[in-house]
């Protein structure tokens, strides 16, 4: 039974959230929608320190027990949200035991693809260099979370050892728009219009063909998973993104990937932002960390 508090964060966000990045019509109008953090008070026991990694900026986040090495790549389209907005991610898990690397990859238009994607690469080989015996495992949401699809296919591609598990949160998988979910939830989803989705593709690889969208770095969902370590994918049933999970999640079981796939009702896209509101929200990240750590 989803909770009264996952229905009325879904409300307010339809009614302002989902109109403001509607109304939006240029880059920097999306951004001063996405990037606006939303209340989250950084437990006083956590430290939040800028590192760079392999020459990529970040922010370790830090709690008293660090058994647990985490990259995490926030979310935004590819084109907008900051490390500030993405903090409650961290924090979770650094609360549960792990050190999390938060890379501030780059971003589109001013830095197309392939640019995010080296920087999480990178990120992830600087991880591994200084931490030669650590386990890594990496998470991502939304953007994030076809942005670690895709470092896993060129790491795996590339010789470099994979993580030893990823947690996917409503990853954005497909940017051909061929997902269903874009027309079925149109209107059910509490963040995102589909024709809002359709100009993502524009920043991030400009003048693009939809032959070029197809390409696995792009859009994982069309990628070959043989090899990667376990998967777990919580999406909301209501959103647009939600066949991004559900076709994902498909493939990966076909190269014979473990797959936890978890479609959760009333929930809004990134429900786990606010998991200090939205029960959902804390019960999908404790679900997640339980996850990685085994």
């Amino acid at each position: 039974m989803p909770s009264w508090q996952a229905r009325l964060f879904s409300f307010v966000l339809r009614h302002t959230f989902k109109r403001k990045l509607a109304a939006a019509r240029d880059i920097s109008a999306i951004r001063a929608v996405m990037n606006r953090a939303g209340r989250y008070t950084i437990p006083s026991i956590l430290r939040i320190t800028p590192a760079t990694i392999n020459d990529v900026d970040g922010d370790w986040t830090e709690g008293p027990t660090k058994n647990h090495l985490m990259l995490f790549l926030h979310g935004g389209g590819y084109i907008g949200c900051t490390l500030k907005t993405h903090r409650p991610y961290a924090c979770f898990f650094a609360l549960h035991g792990f050190r999390v690397f938060m890379p501030d990859y780059r971003l589109a238009p001013e830095h197309p693809f392939p640019k995010g994607l080296d920087d999480a690469v990178a990120a992830y080989r600087g991880l591994c260099a200084a931490h030669p015996n650590k386990p890594i495992v990496i998470a991502g949401d939304s953007a994030g979370g076809g942005l670690a699809l895709a470092t896993m296919l060129r790491l795996r591609d590339e010789g470099d050892a994979l993580p030893k598990a990823a947690a996917l949160f409503s990853p954005f998988t497909d940017l051909t728009n061929a997902s269903e979910s874009r027309r079925m939830n149109d209107r059910l989803c509490a963040m995102f219009h589909s024709a809002g989705l359709d100009e993502v593709p524009g920043f991030y690889v400009p003048g693009a063909d939809a032959e070029s969208l197809n390409n696995p770095l792009i859009s994982p969902v069309y990628a070959d998973y043989t090899g990667f370590p376990p998967l777990l994918i919580h999406v909301g049933a209501d959103e647009t993104l939600r066949d991004d999970s559900v076709r994902l999640a498909a493939k990966a079981r076909e190269a014979g990937v473990h797959v936890e796939l978890k479609v959760w009702p009333a929930v809004p896209h990134d429900w786990q932002l606010a998991y200090n509101m939205i029960p959902e929200g804390r019960q999908s990240l404790e679900e997640a960390s339980a996850f990685l750590k085994t």
